[in-house]
Parts: structure tokens; sequence; C-alpha cells
């Protein structure tokens, strides 16, 4: 038995070059603020014992930024791209009812 895709996907170039750069900005962002935590950790080390707020220090504080950060960032690239693919259809679908009418 031969189990294929339940519902066939038709990608919209559109759609995936959208998708990409959105993708690749995030991933910029996000690489950024990586390397600065790696960056202190390795050059600064003792910086990261200071504390910062409510009594945690810089090292607890920026991972639990960059644990948050990737959440948002993905909720917001799921947004994104849940919008931008929904116009895309709209587009797609006043197009082929237009040529419909001809």
């Amino acid at each position: 038995m031969e189990h294929g895709p339940a519902v066939e996907v038709n990608e919209d170039p559109a759609a995936s070059e959208y998708k990409t750069k959105l993708g690749l900005r995030f991933f910029a962002v996000y690489g950024v603020l990586f390397a600065g935590f790696v960056l202190i950790n390795t050059f600064v080390p003792q910086l990261m014992k200071v504390k910062v707020m409510l009594g945690l220090n810089l090292a607890v504080i920026y991972g639990f930024t960059l644990i948050l950060a990737a959440i948002i960032m993905g909720l917001i690239y799921n947004a994104l791209c849940t919008k931008k693919e929904d116009e895309l259809e709209a587009l797609a679908a006043s197009g082929s009812a237009s040529e419909e009418k001809k």
C-alpha cells in the first residue's frame, strides 16, 4: 500500500520566496542576539554573574530572553506568513473569478 499525502499541496512560488526572505531576516536577528550571548560568555564571563533584576543574574535573564525571543519570533513569522498566504489566495481567487466571467 502506498500512503501519499492526504491533501495535495500546491506551494505558490511567491509565498515560498516571501517565507524564505522573512525566515532569513528572523534568523539574522536571532543570530545577533545569540552571538551576543556567546561573546559575553567567551570574553567577559564574569559579566554573567551580575544581578540584573529581581535578584536574577544576566545569564538567567539573557537565557530566558533568548527563549522568549525565539517563541515570539516564531509566532510573528507564522502570523505574517499566514497573512501573506491569505492575500495570495484571495488574489488568485479574484484572478480566476475574472477569467471565468470572460
